[in-house]
């Protein structure tokens, strides 16, 4: 029995990343981006958590998430906590995780079909690349499977 994971066109998913690139659907990007099920903005100007600002969160909540991943390169790390007022006075939940990490959360949580935003910085050259599809789908989470076959 052959399982398949079906994802709708219509919707990004993050079908893999590595170091300084992200593809999302059939288009890879070589800097930092925010991505929703429906909505892309493939010039998210920070590329360090260094040139965050609050603007840049501004930009995200205009989005409408209720829940927003911030991956932050190879390796967590905190962005000041007052960079995040644009989301968490509108009660928006933030997550803060490695880019790697984020990519894998936001699809489960799309998958899900809730409102999520990802906001992710670039994984710096130099580390280990990675991979999401190609085998079993990240996490095993959401998303309708069919069965092929027997």
């Amino acid at each position: 029995m052959r399982f398949n994971l079906e994802i709708d066109a219509r919707h990004h998913f993050i079908r893999s990343y590595g170091p300084g690139w992200v593809k999302i659907n059939e288009t890879e990007i070589r800097h930092s981006v925010v991505v929703t099920a429906e909505q892309l903005i493939a010039d998210w100007p920070p590329q360090t958590v260094a040139d965050l600002e609050e603007a840049h969160f501004a930009a995200v909540v205009r989005l409408g998430p209720e829940i927003v991943i911030v991956g932050t390169g190879a390796r967590q790390r905190f962005p000041p906590p007052r960079l995040l007022r644009p989301l968490l006075a509108r009660g928006i939940g933030v997550e803060i995780m490695d880019t790697a990490a984020a990519c894998r959360t936001y699809n489960v949580i799309m998958l899900e079909g809730r409102r999520v935003a990802a906001a992710l910085l670039g994984i710096e050259e130099g580390s280990p690349r990675f991979r999401i599809l190609g085998g079993p789908p990240p996490c095993g989470g959401g998303g309708r499977r069919r069965r092929r076959g027997g």
